[in-house]
């Protein structure tokens, strides 16, 4: 291309300053301008939108999409460096176009690739005719650690081994587009792929409104009913299969579970009977014939397969063998990822198809022959070497995979000499040399490396490839920088068609019958966080109120050598709260519970509710590094308060009364009782300093109540019988019983034929005492007993739910 600042790539037009500015790499092809110079289709219109809107509103735009991204939570945990931990979504603002025309050569040729895949994937666990044929070494199957021995022979219920598969893609310097690998173990992704698009469009709504981009609800849709009829439409017959909050792509298990309203289980959930796959749940063992996993399939089953595997279910290879539960996709669906089987796939599919496949694959060699050792040994400066049944893509770096061109001589001799030792563990791939895509760095664009990864889903009309998903962006030049473990970014993908687009969403149109999922449908790991979200929050306050009263009085004094200090100190010391820290690490720690109880149900979480945790999590965190005692930590401490209770409003006014909710106002009720109680037993002995009565009613949110209804007379009676016997405060032990009989009646197998749960039993016994109970004969040791009558409570509930 010229370099000159204004250019005219297509006739009659005049180049925005964006693309006239922009300089491709020579040699390398590029996504948006064309070898001849030209703009390709689509990124005209499209830069010339972006052109218009100047610098400083395209970085704000920006900005808001970024924020955006952080708002929901969206997030990808890194393994490795100095970053590791949670990072936040990593998104290249400027989404990669390509024309429907092109695009729809891409369906039909990965279309092609994925019956292809099916029938080797077919005849590996069926006939074995590929290997009798010679068209695949007996090794790369039977040593192969993807290659699920337990599995041969097994036709899956579906009949189908793949149902969901993603396609790594990249342009070759003809233009031409390349399968660099394929992905059918668990494909990750097309969460990411939808929330890509979401904060795209918050950014550019007005240009993607022209664009005739085409839209990815219906791809979602299609595949959610594919699964729904596979599982026979039964409720709560289709799950996704998680390793949990650990996993780096956690966050989209959980959004795609949200989205399609699917279960979100973890292996302890599930548990095998009589060959039939069930679920725990609140209202007992439920029956699951799908599952969607995002494991391995050797980490499913302890019992045949990965034994020191933590993650999966004993007896799931069993359920598979007895056609009760399907998987998307089989286990041992991952034999197909491994980097040698490209080697032959282009002789399978001459075999299979009679014809070469649509798009190829990037060009490799098995050492385990000596014509492709041998080619590999002449041209070796052009290769990437690596473990033949690995199945990490040769653009990323696995550690174990080398660029032989950048060795020297004498590493690249040792590396021939290895090879020859042991030829047939060895594989090797031509080097890849990516197209670029701009990138918007610093208010101009520049050539970043990229690859394409699309998915496709099997429908009862055959293979769906989405419109789209998402491309990975390099943060340099370098080829191993787009692979997200090494910091790369992830950039929405655009296809633009010339006419408008069919606007679809996940509803389908009315039927004339409804069917619900029942309440129940809850398992009880999530129960069990539900409850413990709402003791930690409660806890959270709790202890919040009491730091408020202490700082507010240490601002009023000046000193803490009071009897009321000291006593506080000694009640919270033990509960892990240093009063000598403005922001204890206890309360942080109380505040990290919460988080991490809801970021395990984040499928069933509002982004609002999450977003409103988050926040407190993230404020009190500078709080400890900025307040300090007195003043200070009073303002803080109501700042946190104000945060608190608009979590509890979020959650209390926006949760359906599901089983879900009444677990949560279980718990909340639980340790609000204690907290109470405990506290009240603290401060109205005999023995209580001066202006514990004061600081209880602050604790308990009831100063202005207690001045309603008592005046300045009663001293403590008015006091105990306000926050522990009247069934009219929201703060009262005696409110929480109650509330908490009632919510445990609602509970599957809370009330049946007339009679209580024990947990409802046990709490309806501690509301009567209450009831019965005189206001004089409140003691603390009374109130002792009540706290152990509510552990008492929440052990029962733990015996029947969890």
């Amino acid at each position: 291309m010229q370099n000159n600042s204004k250019r005219s790539g297509l006739k009659g037009h005049e180049m925005p300053d964006l693309i006239s500015a922009y300089r491709p790499i020579s040699g390398v092809p590029d996504e948006m301008v064309a070898p001849d110079g030209t703009v390709r289709p689509g990124w005209l219109g499209f830069m010339s939108a972006l052109d218009r809107l100047g610098p400083e509103e395209l970085t704000a735009r920006f900005q808001r999409s970024d924020q955006y991204l952080r708002d929901a939570g969206v997030f990808y945990r890194m393994y490795e460096g100095s970053q590791q931990g949670e990072r936040e979504w990593p998104l290249a603002h400027i989404p990669l176009l390509i024309a429907d025309e092109e695009w729809q050569q891409i369906e039909v040729g990965l279309t092609e690739r994925a019956e292809l895949l099916e029938s080797v994937l077919a005849d590996i666990y069926g006939e074995n005719n590929l290997i009798r044929e010679g068209l695949l070494p007996p090794e790369l199957v039977a040593a192969n650690p993807e290659f699920l021995r337990p599995m041969v022979g097994i036709r899956p219920m579906s009949g189908h081994h793949l149902h969901f598969c993603a396609f790594e893609l990249g342009r070759g310097p003809d233009g031409r587009w390349w399968v660099l690998g394929d992905r059918t173990q668990a494909p990750s992704g097309a969460g990411f792929a939808l929330e890509n698009r979401v904060a795209t469009t918050r950014a550019l709504a007005d240009i993607y409104s022209t664009l005739h981009v085409k839209r990815l609800a219906g791809f979602f849709r299609d595949f959610r009913n594919a699964l729904t009829d596979m599982g026979g439409n039964g409720s709560g017959r289709v799950a996704i299969l998680t390793p949990g909050p650990l996993n780096e792509t956690y966050f989209e298990h959980a959004y795609i579970a949200r989205y399609l309203g699917f279960l979100l289980v973890e292996g302890e959930d599930l548990v095998v009977l009589h060959g039939e796959v069930m679920v725990r749940t609140v209202s007992g063992l439920k029956p699951i014939s799908v599952l969607w996993r995002r494991l391995d399939g050797d980490f499913t089953d302890p019992l045949e397969l990965r034994q020191e595997s933590q993650i999966g279910t004993p007896g799931l290879a069993e359920a598979v063998r007895r056609g009760s539960v399907g998987f998307v996709n089989s286990l041992g669906s991952g034999l197909l990822e491994t980097r040698a089987l490209g080697a032959f796939l282009p002789a399978i599919a001459q075999s299979r198809l009679g014809r070469d496949l649509m798009l190829p694959n990037i060009a490799t060699w098995w050492c385990g022959g000596a014509e492709a050792r041998a080619y590999v040994r002449n041209n070796i400066e052009n290769m990437m070497i690596g473990p033949a049944l690995s199945t990490i893509l040769s653009i990323d770096d696995d550690g174990e995979t080398q660029d032989a061109g950048q060795l020297s001589d004498s590493e690249r001799a040792a590396l021939l000499a290895r090879i020859d030792a042991d030829p047939k563990v060895f594989a090797a791939q031509e080097t890849v040399k990516l197209s670029t895509a701009p990138v918007y760095v610093g208010g101009t664009l520049e050539p970043r490396p990229i690859t394409l990864r699309i998915y496709a889903a099997r429908t009862p009309n055959g293979w769906s490839i989405m419109p789209g998903g998402f491309a990975r962006v390099g943060y340099s030049l370098d080829t191993a920088a787009i692979a997200m473990q090494r910091g790369g970014q992830a950039a929405d993908v655009w296809v633009v068609s010339k006419t408008p687009v069919e606007k679809v969403s996940l509803l389908t149109s009315a039927n004339k019958t409804i069917e619900r999922n029942p309440s129940g449908n809850l398992p009880s790991r999530a129960a069990d966080n539900l409850i413990w979200l709402g003791r930690y929050a409660e806890r959270c306050e709790a202890t919040v109120r009491l730091l408020r009263a202490w700082h507010l009085r240490l601002a009023e004094t000046g000193t803490e050598n009071l009897p009321l200090f000291e006593a506080t100190r000694e009640y919270l010391e033990p509960l892990g709260i240093d009063t000598a820290e403005p922001v204890p690490q206890g309360l942080l720690a109380i505040i990290d519970g919460a988080v991490r109880s809801a970021s395990e149900i984040r499928d069933r979480f509002s982004p609002d509710g999450w977003l409103a945790l988050t926040d407190l999590q993230k404020t009190a965190n500078r709080f400890a590094k900025t307040i300090k005692p007195g003043d200070d930590a009073t303002r803080a401490m109501t700042v946190l308060l104000r945060k608190l209770a608009g979590f509890s409003g979020l959650v209390h006014e926006n949760m359906y009364r599901f089983a879900g909710w009444r677990f949560l106002e279980i718990g909340r009720r639980l340790e609000r009782s204690i907290q109470i109680a405990e506290i009240a037993s603290w401060l109205c002995g005999e023995d209580a300093p001066d202006g514990a009565t004061e600081m209880l009613l602050e604790v308990g949110d009831s100063v202005m109540t207690h001045r309603r209804r008592y005046g300045y007379g009663h001293g403590n009676l008015g006091v105990i019988e306000l926050l522990i016997t009247d069934p009219l405060n929201p703060r009262s032990v005696m409110f929480q019983m109650s509330e908490l009989l009632e919510q445990l009646k609602e509970l599957p197998r809370g009330y049946v034929d007339g009679q209580l749960s024990p947990a409802a039993k046990a709490t309806l016994k501690l509301q009567t005492e209450l009831a019965v109970a005189d206001v004089e004969d409140i003691t603390p040791q009374m109130l002792l007993d009540m706290v152990m009558g509510i552990y008492n409570v929440s052990d029962l509930i733990a015996e029947a739910y969890f």
